[in-house]
């Protein structure tokens, strides 16, 4: 249970919940072909609602951090340091579990053998969602430990400013080879380990989960952490709001006013993006305490509440899910090849009739069921008050 939970505070619990149910969403739509306009994600620069739901996570670890490392008295010892060393490389491998578990799913289920498809690893993405979330835990983490808190807003602002000054004179706002958090991949992790993205017919190898990329991201997750103080250095949930709505202002309208010469663009986690996302997330925070925890609402969060109690199981399961009914097939008369997809069935030949052969309303039904299956799963382990902490 969270140590904001503890307090009664339960606006955290629910961001979190939105965020991990936002982000099941946005990943299981029926089509990619079809995905419905606000689920998509911004071609290139720009910030759409999906754009917001994993920065929105990353300010919310930081937020958790700060509560977690309270309890070391935020000193670097041999307990803490084992701690995070130990949440690190689990987060870290359950990653890569994730991206080898689809391609041994995959190609057991086509011409491979058992073996072949257990040690396929030429083709496996080392970086993604869990590994950049482990790296920011990590190495936000000691950095939050290691700096004295007065001057991690001036650290912060370090980290932004050299990332910035990088994408500058390294060809960091085109979406191209040359690009400087491209070339850094190609030559640490290798273009076979890459995510290919495509982006007005041109498809590359660029990752949106880079190694360069992770220095602003760790910075993001420190802003998370410098509001996680703000909000447990007072009682008063009027006056936690107050401040979250003060940074939350500024970091906004910084974010926005430095687009004009820095874009907002979340696959090069752009210094503008770290800091409207951050700001968003502020604000958003901020509402919530308002709505749940001042005013009572209290009924209209609880389908969050079963995500936001195991938020990285959570975030496991529906990759998981997504993949075994992403792979594996049944027979169907509806294909040339008469063998279909579990979620090709569903989108084809039970959504997309009940919705007119609208292909985006099915699309967008399918990922609304998605979820409310993982909900499901999410709901039992909350009634059982089991927590799955990772």
């Amino acid at each position: 249970m969270s140590a904001l939970k503890k307090q009664r505070l339960l606006a955290l619990d629910i961001l979190r919940g939105i965020t991990i149910a936002g982000m099941i969403l946005v990943n299981n739509p029926g089509s990619w072909g079809h995905i419905y306009a606000p689920l998509a994600h911004a071609s290139w620069n720009g910030l759409t609602p999906t754009d917001l739901v994993f920065p929105f996570f990353m300010f919310i670890m930081g937020i958790s951090t700060y509560f977690s490392l309270r309890g070391y008295n935020f000193t670097l010892d041999a307990k803490s340091g084992w701690k995070i060393l130990r949440r690190t490389v689990v987060i870290f491998l359950i990653g890569m579990f994730i991206a080898w578990f689809g391609l041994f799913l995959r190609g057991v289920l086509s011409d491979k053998t058992f073996w072949e498809a257990v040690l396929n690893f030429d083709h496996i993405r080392i970086l993604g969602v869990m590994p950049r979330l482990a790296l920011c835990y990590g190495i936000g983490s000691v950095c939050a430990l290691l700096i004295k808190r007065r001057a991690l807003w001036w650290f912060v602002g370090g980290m932004l400013a050299v990332y910035s000054v990088l994408l500058i004179f390294g060809n960091g706002f085109e979406f191209a080879d040359t690009n400087i958090i491209s070339v850094v991949d190609h030559k640490v992790l290798g273009p076979d380990h890459m995510y290919a993205d495509t982006i007005d017919g041109v498809t590359l190898k660029f990752d949106p989960e880079g190694l360069l990329s992770t220095l602003p991201s760790i910075a993001h997750m420190l802003i998370g952490f410098i509001c996680g103080g703000l909000i447990l250095s007072t009682k008063d949930n009027h006056e936690r709001i107050n401040r979250l709505f003060i940074v939350g202002t500024i970091l906004t309208f910084s974010g926005f006013l430095l687009n004009y010469g820095m874009p907002i663009n979340k696959k090069i986690w752009s210094p503008t993006f770290v800091l409207t996302t951050c700001g968003l997330a502020a604000s958003f925070l901020g509402l919530l305490i308002w709505i749940i925890d001042i005013r009572g609402h209290k009924r209209w969060c609880r389908f969050f509440e079963a995500f936001g109690i195991n938020p990285l199981f959570m975030y496991c399961l529906g990759a998981v899910l997504s993949i075994i009914i992403g792979a594996v097939k049944i027979p169907w008369s509806g294909v040339e090849s008469g063998m279909i997809s579990i979620k090709g069935w569903a989108y084809q030949a039970v959504l997309m009739p009940l919705c007119g052969d609208d292909a985006t309303l099915a699309s967008l039904l399918f990922a609304l069921a998605f979820v409310f299956i993982n909900w499901l799963i999410g709901l039992i382990l909350y009634k059982k008050k089991i927590y799955i902490k990772i």
